[in-house]
């Protein structure tokens, strides 16, 4: 037994920088700083989605009607953001098949329902500030955060063009950076220096919107379980109190 638990602890040691040096793998990851109670951030981040998201990628699991829960009025989801000939109450879905994806594109674009619960809000809020241009690939786009990616910059308009610099540190160690070397309509070039406060606000609205769509009811179930856990309290407390004068009368 005693030998057995040496082998498991050495095979465990062993492991120690395997571990540390997959935790050392991939850029950082910015902190999104993300509030689903700002229903105007919400109702912007809903906006970019259905304007440049929705043409690719569907979101099957949320209804438009949805949006109302972020502060909109039926009228204003139909005259502003559905698309024509979708109802109310249909799926945020696309037109575009599985085959026409896969011959167009050479891939299926994901359903993005649930991808703020599967990647994180700080995985979502970098990569999407993380495309860079990278002639070798088809798209002529990489990213950062997922090299490789087949998804082009849709919204490089907004964002600009960025390109990667590749430096080393004082130690040697090899050290990626992305540079904004064309400026976009909510970036700016300012002596040399990358303003991109505008677009970093529209993209954390957007992953605000990605993490709302995930769990649409998340707010109301936060509510409900504080106000279950205060009536439970209210009501266990007065029971406790005279449970315990009850055991403890005949003790003095």
């Amino acid at each position: 037994m005693k030998t057995k638990i040496r082998h498991l602890l050495a095979a465990a040691a062993l492991m120690l920088p395997l571990a540390a040096h997959a935790a050392e793998e991939g850029p950082a990851l910015d902190k999104a700083e993300i509030d689903i109670q700002d229903t105007e951030s919400l109702q912007r981040g809903a906006q970019v989605f259905l304007n440049y998201c929705l043409s690719c990628h569907s979101a099957s699991m949320m209804r438009y009607n949805r949006l109302m829960d972020i502060g909109l009025s039926e009228q204003q989801i139909k005259d502003n953001l559905l698309p024509d000939g979708a109802k109310i109450g249909d799926q945020m879905t696309v037109s575009m098949t599985k085959k026409d994806a896969k011959f167009w594109l050479d891939n299926t674009p994901p359903d993005l329902s649930l991808t703020a619960r599967s990647r994180g809000a700080d995985w979502l809020y970098t990569y999407l500030r993380s495309f860079y241009r990278d002639p070798s690939r088809p798209t002529g786009w990489n990213n950062l955060v997922f090299d490789k990616v087949a998804m082009p910059h849709v919204l490089w308009e907004l964002q600009g063009d960025q390109v990667l610099k590749t430096t080393k540190d004082a130690e040697g160690h090899e050290v990626k950076k992305l540079e904004l070397v064309k400026a976009g309509t909510m970036t700016k070039l300012e002596n040399g220096k990358a303003n991109t406060l505008d677009y970093d606000k529209r993209i954390k609205d957007l992953t605000n919107y990605l993490v709302f769509m995930g769990e649409p009811a998340q707010v109301t179930r936060r509510q409900i379980g504080y106000a279950v856990l205060m009536f439970l309290g209210l009501l266990l407390l007065p029971l406790t109190y005279f449970l315990k004068k009850e055991y403890w009368k005949d003790i003095h």
